[in-house]
């Protein structure tokens, strides 16, 4: 007869779908009852996929059939299933088979954007969505490293780059584009041309969502990126030192002046994790960002402390929330993946999404301090009817009709 040691053993065999993980590695397993030869096995996953759902029931029950069992019960308790999304999404987008893009930007570097945005990414494919990581900090790409791709190139087929495949997302990245410890010194028009082409020239897949990492600040690549996508989500990363808040702000602003719906505030080394007895202290402050969520009409999606496990995990590949998912940090990251969702489904139901309002009036290439600038707004003036001195209505103080 079979015991619960063997109905483990064999519940290891049991992947997470689009994982190379078993669902006891996930800690999904969270009761497993024997009554005589009939099974109850309790699973908790972070899904809402009924697909997921089914698959995982039929896994079990082959796995477990093998051991004799005369029934084998499967319950499984998973998030609420989302709203359907409505399509109205607007404006320029080179991008089309992604459905939702997701910008992570911060307003200083060291703050653990590229962190935040591996572990997020991941969450949202342990609860069922397509999702696709791009590395786009053009001057330090850290992403490959932090998913174990580090010296890794990608396959070329035609003239599209294939990306890579792990831990259940697509992950490009600039560093796995350019040799190793390369130093990129671009002027803003080549960092605009490399955002486009890892858009354009990336062969993503069908894609619920797409993580950007962004370099730090408020320039050229987040303009650029704002104009070509529409931008579903944006999430501002930083930390509870006074100095790191005030360029959040800058961060937030930004959001607001390129139209993007503002998902939420991550607020990194948010207190210390005791690796030995696991109590909390805070060394550089906690909750600072709350006010800052405030003033900015959005919310704290995650307070991540700093926890050994982060640092090992970015340094050697493993995301914590992949691999320590019932960890600190771990459940804190597939709660903020949740939160952050929710966000992209209010934005797509009121009809938010837009880039339209954000297009270059001026031709690509050409500045607005230029001869050739000048005369193309001059010429744009005189087809509104006037010189532009009264709004272009015709009744400027020059006398042109």
């Amino acid at each position: 007869m079979a015991t619960i040691a063997d109905i483990n053993e064999k519940l290891k065999s049991v992947t997470y779908p689009g994982f190379t993980k078993s669902i006891v590695d996930f800690g999904f397993v969270k009761n497993v009852e024997l009554n005589g030869n009939d099974v109850i096995v309790d699973i908790e996953i972070t899904s809402s996929a009924p697909e997921v759902e089914q698959s995982l029931i039929e896994d079990i029950t082959k796995e477990l059939k093998v051991l004799g069992l005369d029934t084998i019960q499967v319950i499984v308790k998973k998030p609420q299933a989302p709203q359907q999304q409505s399509n109205t999404q607007s404006g320029k987008n080179i991008a089309p088979q992604v459905k939702n893009f997701i910008m992570v930007s911060s307003g200083k570097g060291g703050v653990g954007k590229s962190t935040t945005s591996v572990n997020l990414a991941i969450s949202l494919a342990m609860q069922g969505k397509k999702v696709g990581l791009l590395d786009a900090d053009i001057y330090g790409p850290n992403i490959p490293r932090m998913v174990g791709l580090e010296g890794q190139k990608p396959e070329i087929i035609g003239q599209k780059v294939i990306p890579f495949k792990v831990y259940g997302i697509e992950v490009m990245s600039m560093g796995s584009l350019i040799d190793e410890g390369q130093a990129l010194m671009w002027r803003g028009a080549m960092v605009m041309k490399a955002i486009t082409q890892l858009l354009q020239d990336i062969a993503w897949s069908e894609l619920d969502c797409l993580v950007i990492d962004m370099p730090p600040g408020t320039g050229d690549a987040q303009l650029t990126l704002a104009q070509s996508v529409p931008v579903a989500a944006g999430i501002n990363v930083t930390t509870p030192q006074q100095v790191a808040l005030d360029d959040s702000k800058r961060g937030l602003d930004m959001f607001k002046k390129l139209h993007i719906p503002i998902a939420g505030i991550v607020e990194n080394m948010s207190g210390f994790v005791c690796p030995n007895c696991s109590e909390e202290s805070d060394i550089f402050g906690t909750g600072t960002c709350n006010d800052l969520a405030k003033e900015y009409d959005t919310q704290v999606i995650a307070h991540i402390p700093i926890e050994p496990s982060i640092r090992v995990g970015g340094d050697e590949g493993k995301p914590v929330v992949y691999f320590y998912p019932d960890s600190i940090s771990g459940k804190k990251y597939l709660q903020a993946a949740q939160m952050l969702w929710e966000s992209i489904e209010k934005s797509n139901d009121d009809g938010s999404i837009s880039n339209q309002a954000i297009q270059p009036t001026l031709p690509a290439g050409v500045s607005a301090c230029s001869t050739e600038g000048q005369a193309h707004k001059a010429k744009q003036e005189a087809s509104k009817g006037g010189c532009g001195s009264h709004g272009g209505d015709g009744q400027g103080g020059c006398g042109c009709s």
